[in-house]
Formats: C-alpha cells, sequence, structure tokens
C-alpha cells in the first residue's frame, strides 16, 4: 500500500475541493491519502486498483466509508455487502471487516475515535 500519511491541511484546507479528485488511481496498489489526522478521529482517502483490498482486521471504532467511484465488496462479520458509486456503509467497533475492490474504486474512510 501506498501511504501518503502526511495531513494536507495547507492543501485542502478553507477551499471547495471535491473528493474524488484528491486521490489518483495506481496500477496493482492501494493509495491512501490522509486529509484530517487528530486525536479524535482521522479522514483518509483510498484508491484501490481492481482486485486490490485491505485484508479483515478489528479497531476499536467505528468506521464511516462512502464509495466516491467504483464498486468494492465490503466484509462485516462474514457477511458481504456490495458497495457501488455515492453508497456508504458504517463498519461497527471491534467487529472484523475486510474490503475488496470488484472494481477501481475511491473511498473516503471517516474514523471517529471518542
Amino acid at each position: 500500500m501506498i501511504d501518503n500519511k502526511k495531513q494536507d491541511d495547507e492543501n485542502v484546507s478553507a477551499q471547495p475541493l471535491r473528493l474524488v479528485d484528491l486521490i489518483a488511481y495506481q496500477d496493482g496498489s492501494v493509495v491512501s491519502r490522509t486529509i484530517i489526522d487528530k486525536e479524535t478521529g482521522t479522514v483518509t482517502l483510498f484508491a484501490f486498483d481492481e482486485g486490490q483490498g485491505l485484508s479483515e482486521h478489528t479497531v476499536p471504532f467505528d468506521a464511516l466509508v462512502h464509495n466516491l467511484d467504483g464498486e468494492v465488496t465490503v466484509t462485516i462479520s462474514g457477511k458481504k455487502f456490495p458497495l457501488k458509486k455515492g453508497e456508504m456503509i458504517i463498519m461497527p467497533a471491534n467487529k472484523p471487516h475486510a474490503l475488496k475492490a470488484t472494481k477501481r474504486f475511491k473511498m473516503v474512510l471517516v474514523m471517529i475515535k471518542s
């Protein structure tokens, strides 16, 4: 996974932007870009090439996934949820979840830690 952890406040603050345009696909990769990184939560953009994903894991916080482009299958506690462009799902805290891009896929991930 290509991870752009550097927070981009000076590049994205106080101006209208399209989230889908702030991250680009890369062949055979998962790319991430952190937009907000605070003690209370994070907002991260991801771009997945077709067939790429995140393996099953758990986190101690609820996480909201909003599909900005493409198609993905989100698995939560063994149940599969196909998500199309414009749809979102909340992955509950402490429940195992995974994602796999069925087509190239961009998402915004919002995690609230408190």
